[in-house]
């Protein structure tokens, strides 16, 4: 159903063919006109870019603001939209969540953004609605800020790249890689967009086949596609690692831009004749089958078909992954949930910015039709993406289908998709069309022996599922499951934003005060990089992938985004909780080395290396951190700790190398890190690093001092920084570096 071309290949003629690399072609490219487009450098290879709006939500916009008015802005300079869909349920943390929303409205009025309430709609819907077009490019704080499907190019980054256009400066990438993702067919009766999705993760995701690369889609069955379903396969191309995506548009595009009141931003985009793509992957449609994405990543994805023939297999590979991934030995079983050869999960959601669709609800409800969730303990949750969703589907009925057979309906909420809503008992097993099933997003606590599994699957097989009692069931195996029309659009009406939001676009009120609350606190002062370093090694991480939400984890630790200091406190806490106090210890010395260099307390910790040049600092060691999500606090709350690098093998995202950037700490690479095993308590002695990164260097000939009294050499690169990538991290920071 997938086929991944690892060569060039150029579309002529009607189709793709193997190519050289063709200058010409790659200007035939989508990509590369809009990347042009918003490019203000002059040269076509070093990107410096502005977008036309952003967006972010409610455990991001403080800090962003924050960071932003710490550097100097007055008002915002181009569309900011601050949603509250996150943090809508002010359940944790007392006041704090709702001081941060009061905050927001308070900073739209005075810099003239749009705020939307909370309850009103997921960012990412909203964002479609009102702002995405073709051509144009968005960025925003989350990882899956992705509305390629109306021909529009965003990208999710961390806040300090948001605080950067703010400030009227520019995003700085050098050009993309572009894979062509070409679709053909039409699916079959109940295979959703999830279900596309899953397979194109899943294929892409092990070898990095679009990591950081712009996947551009096109063919024929595009045409087969609706509007909700292209952006349900669009949302989820954050999980294959690329950089953003883009498809062709047509008269679907146009109509669905005419139903949202927006119909003149409509124009026609196409590849055009002779295009050049650095790779290719072809999806046949209508040969995908409904998936399901294992624990504890989208890419751990199956055919149902060959899930439920491999049942106890798969289901032991579940709980070795928990012992391996998560150290809980022995972890909750899943052998019980068999009976019979058949899955009994114990709980479903269809949620957000993947699941929440208009048509994704109305096939959901077709499904189930007037057959009962029932009483026992399976249960069914959905949650539409936004108010005009949830306003049309109950003028057409949907809602009161699915709630009259049990199934519970909540408001426009992120919260099951980052571990902060639904969450299932011990050792429950619950299947998701949402966008992540990472360890600890669905609640599991594992150092308090708590765990439970979270699946992905297509809100069609959950209510297939549903359907069944909850015994696991693909929508496809059921005789009258109803087909998706790809002319199948909505009515929109927006007189709940109307009603709601907060319109300030363009219109800033200087004189508006910023509300604060008790726990919104500014960032602590960063200082510039030593001469020297001695780092000392407070994390060691040796698994295939780090993910964001184990470097900070997500749900509760969300209330406290707004306070730096008190959100570090949550810092790999999941994965190695000695992490923190190593750190602490740290940083309180290179404290006291500043404020007294000639303590004697200093002399071991410094193993007899100048006080007035080196600076003490921490260091995570993991051999490929950062996939997941977009969120600085991956790498802030380390800097907030006292850490000034990370050593790695590569770096799963663009985005969280830049957060590490942006936060004053050197991305270093080292080869053979699983040979050279760094632990935890070791020592990394790097000297000259402030000299290598005033000058053009990128290679640091490094020293182990190992906790046992051992030294070996190590060497460090910092490939690919740009002069001002360096000046930010001999500055400290962002902000200092704004500030100076």
């Amino acid at each position: 159903m997938l086929t991944i071309h690892n060569q060039g290949m150029k579309w002529q003629g009607g189709r793709l063919v193997p190519a050289p690399r063709d200058p010409a072609g790659i200007q035939a490219t989508m990509a590369w006109s809009v990347l042009q487009a918003h490019n203000t450098s002059g040269s076509p290879e070093q990107l410096k870019l502005r977008f036309d709006a952003m967006a972010s939500h409610d455990i991001t916009y403080v800090g962003i603001i924050q960071t932003a008015r710490a550097s100097g802005m007055k008002q915002f300079p181009l569309p900011y939209v601050l949603t509250n869909c996150h943090n809508s349920l002010c359940a944790v943390g007392g006041t704090i969540n709702e001081d941060d929303h009061v905050f927001g409205l308070s900073a739209a009025k005075k810099y003239g953004g749009e705020f939307v309430p909370a309850h009103q709609a997921v960012i990412h819907s909203y964002m479609r609605e009102r702002y995405a077009a073709p051509g144009t490019m968005i960025l925003g704080s989350d990882s899956h800020t992705r509305y390629g499907a109306y021909g529009c190019m965003a990208i999710g980054e961390g806040g300090p790249e948001l605080a950067r256009q703010l400030l009227n400066k520019t995003y700085d990438i050098a050009y993309p890689p572009v894979v062509a993702v070409y679709l053909t067919g039409a699916p079959r009766p109940g295979v959703g967009p999830h279900d596309v999705a899953l397979a194109l993760v899943g294929a892409t995701f092990p070898e990095g086949t679009v990591k950081n690369a712009v996947m551009e889609f096109f063919g024929p069955g595009v045409a087969n596609l609706s509007m909700d379903y292209r952006s349900g396969i669009d949302v989820m191309t954050t999980e294959t690692t690329c950089l953003s995506s883009l498809w062709q548009t047509d008269e679907q595009t146009q109509a669905a831009l005419t139903l949202l009141g927006r119909g003149e931003s409509y124009r026609a985009m196409a590849p055009g004749e002779g295009a050049w793509y650095d790779r290719a992957v072809v999806v046949e449609l209508d040969k995908v089958e409904p998936m399901i994405a294992l624990p504890f990543h989208p890419s751990n994805a199956y055919p149902i078909r060959v899930f439920q023939e491999n049942l106890d297999d798969l289901l032991h590979q579940v709980e070795q992954d928990t012992r391996d991934q998560l150290g809980v030995d022995p972890p909750a079983p899943l052998a019980g949930k068999v009976v019979d050869g058949k899955l009994h999960v114990d709980q479903a959601v269809i949620a957000g910015c993947s699941g929440g669709t208009y048509q994704n609800l109305r096939r959901a409800a077709e499904i189930l039709g007037s057959t009962q969730v029932g009483s026992d303990a399976f249960w069914l949750s959905c949650y539409p993406g936004s108010m005009p969703v949830m306003l049309e589907l109950t003028r057409q009925g949907y809602i009161s289908t699915l709630m009259s057979v049990g199934a519970s309906v909540r408001s426009c909420f992120c919260g099951p998709c980052f571990g902060a809503g639904d969450v299932p008992a011990n050792g429950g097993f619950s299947i998701r069309h949402s966008t992540r099933n990472f360890p600890n997003r669905e609640g599991s606590k594992p150092g308090d022996g708590q765990v439970s599994y979270v699946a992905l699957m297509d809100a069609r097989s959950i209510a297939a599922t549903a359907r069944m009692g909850g015994v696991l069931t693909a929508a496809d195996q059921l005789p009258d499951v109803p087909a998706d029309r790809p002319d199948e659009q909505w009515e929109y009406d927006g007189s709940a934003y109307q009603s709601r939001v907060y319109f300030g676009v363009g219109k800033p009120q200087p004189d508006q005060e910023l509300v604060f609350g008790p726990n919104i606190a500014d960032w602590p002062e960063q200082i510039p990089l030593p001469e020297d370093l001695l780092l000392t090694v407070c994390a060691a991480i040796y698994d295939p992938v780090t993910t964001t939400d184990e470097l900070i984890p997500s749900g509760e630790t969300s209330s406290y985004r707004s306070n730096p200091l008190r959100l570090s406190e949550f810092a790999l806490s999941r994965k190695d909780p000695q992490y923190v106090p190593r750190a602490k210890a740290v940083r309180t010395l290179e404290q006291l080395r500043r404020d007294n260099p000639d303590d004697p307390q200093l002399e071991a910790a410094l193993a007899g290396f100048d006080p007035r040049r080196t600076g003490l600092g921490s260091l995570v060691m993991a051999l490929k951190p950062g996939d997941g999500s977009a969120r600085e606090q991956a790498a802030s709350c380390q800097r907030v700790l006292g850490g000034c690098a990370n050593i790695a093998q590569e770096y799963a995202t663009k985005r969280y190398r830049s957060n590490v950037v942006n936060w004053g700490m050197l991305p270093f690479l080292a080869a053979d890190l699983e040979q050279v095993q760094l632990q935890s308590g070791d020592r990394v002695y790097i000297p000259g690093i402030r000299a290598l990164l005033e000058g053009e260097g990128d290679t640091v000939q490094a020293s182990i001092l190992r906790r046992d009294g051992g030294q070996q050499p190590l060497t460090l690169t910092l490939p690919g920084l740009t002069r001002e990538e360096r000046d930010i991290i001999l500055s400290g920071c962002l902000i200092n570096y704004y500030a100076q």
